[in-house]
């Protein structure tokens, strides 16, 4: 195996990793703000590949283009989600924990049901795109250039969330119900709407990845049950990936 191979897998596992990172911020960005863990992240992800299709087939929309109607409508999804299920789910008196659990669990095998029942389990793909099928050499290292563009989307994600987080009046507003959604009440903040409105990011930041997936990837009902929201799952249980959203540095 040559240097070159191994930078060449290095280069490719690092603009996937990018990807993985901006579906794993979404689900981070929800249990760091209410303990749950929503399993129906990978469906999130599987009806935004669908979106990103139905709007290419239908009206020739470009997915890069299309991206950003797809996280405004996985937002108003994710919002959905809160007020119609898991706002109910956490208010359990036994069981929190397994209601919670179950409720998304539950949520993502009925949105798989639906969309093979109406969809098909047949594979689709965007047959063309401005990015599809291409490529960029930067020092013999061949790097596809959805994938590259995807890297670069994932870091500006990042970067955007976290100065929405620490430097505006709703992003501190969703510290503070973190913190202490009882107390936050008293100064006249409504948990719910915080709530929905978290759960409404965190899908937007998957449904954003989903759109630049579509380009290279095929699409079918089981596209995020396991692969995707598994990778998330795990980034979002280390201590590292929940914090790079929260954490500041403990005063003095």
């Amino acid at each position: 195996m040559t240097a070159e191979t191994i930078i060449q897998s290095l280069a490719s596992g690092l603009l996937m990793g990018l990807l993985y990172g901006l579906i794993a911020v979404g689900l981070a960005l929800i249990f760091g703000l209410m303990d749950v863990v929503n399993f129906a992240h990978g469906e999130f992800l599987m009806i935004a590949m669908y979106a990103t299709f139905f709007l290419f087939a239908f009206f020739a929309l470009d997915p890069l283009l299309s991206a950003p109607l797809v996280a405004a409508a996985l937002f108003l999804f994710g919002a959905v989600v809160y007020l119609l299920v898991v706002r109910f789910a956490v208010r359990a008196k036994a069981n929190a924990g397994m209601v919670q659990i179950f409720s998304t669990f539950g949520l993502a095998i009925v949105m798989r049901g639906f969309a093979q029942f109406f969809f098909t389990p047949d594979y689709r793909s965007v047959t063309h795109s401005w990015l599809g099928g291409k490529t960029v050499s930067i020092a013999g290292i061949f790097l596809p250039v959805p994938q590259l563009v995807g890297a670069l989307v994932s870091i500006a994600a990042f970067v955007a969330l976290y100065f929405f987080i620490n430097r505006t009046d709703f992003g501190r507003a969703l510290e503070a119900t973190r913190e202490d959604a009882g107390a936050v009440a008293l100064v006249g903040i409504d948990k719910n709407r915080v709530f929905a409105l978290g759960w409404g990011l965190g899908a937007a930041l998957v449904g954003l990845a989903g759109a630049i997936m579509a380009i290279f990837f095929y699409i079918y009902p089981d596209v995020g049950a396991w692969h995707w929201a598994a990778s998330a799952a795990c980034s979002v249980r280390l201590p590292a990936a929940s914090s790079s959203v929260w954490s500041k540095p403990p005063p003095h």
